[in-house]
């Protein structure tokens, strides 16, 4: 189509990709996310279009491959609007039955439904447990959206938060928006997200540059894969939005070497973006100018710390630089340098969009917003997990995870990584939040959250991590290894005071 110019242009073309798509049109959608497509999801894609055709029914039914729906222990997941008839386990040899059955007859496919643990089967996705104690704020468009196609991230509203920060509101405002939202960096340490893009802006030099870190290296953590997967344009109007208000026209998305759908379905929403007027030269005819590189990172653990990350792009070792140096005044080629992770960027549009006293209306005092985990280990429910600050553990591990598997002991979590701490069950009660994890002697990091239970070895765990950072990492990530050293040292006396 023709390169939008104007605000009025997008409006225009939003309306006429919604006035073709009628509300009550059967729509099977299809998780399409890593996980899945391990399984062979486009192999069920392929077989609803056979069978669609087979039916008589390829103008009465559209088909969708999504992005990442969360419950990855149960994919592949097949939900069919406007119903929302939830479908779990999808195999290939299904779909015959799920076309005569639910697309023609109007009836369930039983055996496919969730099932609780009382045996009640669940037909629609929003009321199984996992995802109805959840708040999918900033993940859950993955379920509605083609990560290849612009027309679906649109027609939900997407780049209206763009607009109005390009044509309504001054660098400035936008920049004192996300600090009143009080964002902080969902990638480790929590660092206002507002305050680091000031110092990028007011650091001196016209050149500077915005980065999202893709990198993502915690062991059990894909809360930006997923995310990068599944709803790219999302990520792409934060950093754009962050570039205007910084003074930024150059960005990079830094994205590790072992996510190639993610860098694939990113690659697509650029060029879709480029040919849109969305990026590139005077976006929508606002005046304003920028560009977006995608660099493949070589898969070491460390390149995810900034100035390391930054060291690779520049086509060097990654390394890390002297902790004096800030990235944020000296980055990429010594110019000023921006990085956020996935999620934080993806929080921008929503922000700019409903209003910082919106977003800080959910959370806690220190810690705004959802946070996206992802929920591994010994739960029965495993996957990416959306929920306000301050939900407590408990709630994460029992109402969204559904417990531990076979009514064993909860025994400890495990957060952030590397560098975070191993949580035991006296601490179950505790809000969530990058403070009072902090209080525990972990922390929140990118938002990996391993859950053990009493058959687990807690010294294998931290050994395990200690072999991870001798595998992946320069060997200068000092912090970590320290962490880790004195975390499998009180572990040991534990359990030689327990005489094991």
């Amino acid at each position: 189509m023709a390169r939008l110019k104007s605000p009025a242009e997008l409006a225009r073309t939003r309306q006429q990709i919604i006035s073709q798509r009628a509300p009550s049109k059967p729509c099977v959608t299809i998780c399409s996310g890593t996980a899945c497509h391990a399984y062979a999801s486009e192999n069920i894609a392929a077989a609803f279009g056979n069978e669609i055709e087979r039916n008589g029914l390829k103008d009465k039914v559209d088909i969708r491959r999504t992005g990442c729906h969360g419950f990855c222990e149960r994919g592949p997941i097949v939900v069919i609007f406007p119903e929302e008839t939830c479908y779990l386990g999808v195999k290939p040899e299904d779909v015959p039955e799920i076309v005569s059955k639910t697309l023609v007859g109007k009836k369930l496919v039983p055996r496919l439904l969730y099932k609780d643990g009382k045996g009640k089967k669940i037909v629609h996705e929003g009321e199984i447990p996992f995802y109805k104690h959840q708040s999918r704020i900033v993940f859950g468009n993955n379920r509605l959206i083609d990560p290849k196609s612009i027309d679906d991230y649109i027609a939900l509203g997407g780049y209206s938060a763009l607009v109005k920060a390009l044509f309504e509101m001054s660098p400035e405002e936008v920049l004192e928006t996300v600090k009143r939202a009080n964002l902080r960096g969902r990638g480790g340490g929590g660092f206002p997200t507002g305050i680091k893009w000031e110092t990028t802006r007011n650091a001196p030099g016209e050149i500077k540059y915005v980065i999202v870190n893709a990198d993502e290296g915690d062991p059990g953590a894909y809360m930006d894969r997923s995310l990068l997967e599944g709803n790219p344009h999302s990520v792409l109007e934060g950093l754009i939005i962050g570039a205007y208000a910084i003074g930024s026209h150059e960005g990079y998305v830094y994205v590790r070497q072992e996510y190639p759908l993610a860098v694939e379905n990113l690659s697509v929403a650029l060029n879709q973006a480029l040919e849109y007027g969305l990026l590139g030269e005077n976006i929508l005819g606002s005046g304003f100018d920028f560009d977006v590189t995608i660099h493949r990172g070589a898969g070491a653990f460390v390149s995810g710390e900034s100035s390391a990350l930054m060291t690779a792009i520049e086509g060097r070792v990654g390394e890390p630089r002297p902790k004096y140096v800030r990235t944020a005044v000296s980055g990429i080629r010594e110019r000023p340098s921006n990085l956020n992770n996935v999620e934080t960027w993806a929080n921008v549009p929503l922000i700019i969009d409903k209003g910082a006293d919106w977003f800080t209306s959910i959370g806690t005092d220190g810690s705004k917003g959802t946070k996206i985990f992802s929920l591994v280990g010994k739960v029965n429910n495993t996957g990416l997990v959306e929920v306000p600050m301050g939900t407590s553990l408990r709630d994460i591990v029992f109402k969204i995870g559904g417990g531990i598997p076979g009514g064993r002991k909860f025994k400890a979590i495990q957060t952030g990584g590397p560098s975070g701490g191993c949580i035991p069950e006296q601490f179950l009660d505790v809000p969530v939040d990058y403070d009072e994890l902090t209080k525990l002697g972990s922390i929140m990091g990118s938002g990996g959250m391993i859950v053990m239970d009493e058959d687990t070895c807690m010294v294998d765990t931290a050994r395990y991590f200690l072999d991870f950072l001798k595998d992946e990492s320069c060997g200068k990530c000092i912090p970590c290894r320290e962490g880790i050293f004195q975390m499998l040292a009180i572990l040991t006396d534990i359990c030689a005071a327990r005489g094991k």
